[in-house]
């Protein structure tokens, strides 16, 4: 099973940025999908980026153009640079693998394995 370890949230204004990492530790093969999954308080879970072990990748509307979703294989690490950040980016954010699998739709249960998450608060 692959252990996820998520670093690098924070608090920043408005139009701010911020790098999360995701360190991944064990082994899996491709193909897999990595993403990136946020949740706020009272909200439901939803996904945010993939990245396919292709390269392709993917986002949901609401970060497409501000946020950038990629993979250092030399580090075993995801990155997910969110650029011109806003009060609604405001989550705990998740990183999350599902191996054997193609990126495809945000189904949670094709993920089996999650981070511990990072908090990102977005506020003036």
């Amino acid at each position: 099973q692959v252990q996820l370890v998520e670093s690098g949230g924070g608090s920043v204004q408005p139009g701010g940025s911020l790098r999360l990492s995701c360190a991944a530790s064990g082994y899996t093969s491709s193909p897999y999908c990595m993403a990136w999954f946020r949740q706020a308080p009272e909200r439901e879970r939803e996904g945010v980026a993939m990245f396919e072990s292709t390269g392709r990748t993917k986002y949901t509307d609401s970060v497409r153009g501000r946020f950038t979703v990629s993979q250092d294989n030399a580090k075993n690490t995801l990155y997910l640079q969110m650029n011109s950040l806003k009060p609604e980016d405001t989550a705990m954010y998740y990183c999350a693998i599902a191996p054997g699998k193609a990126c495809g739709e945000y189904y949670i249960p094709n993920f089996t394995s999650w981070g511990q998450g990072t908090q990102v608060t977005v506020s003036s």
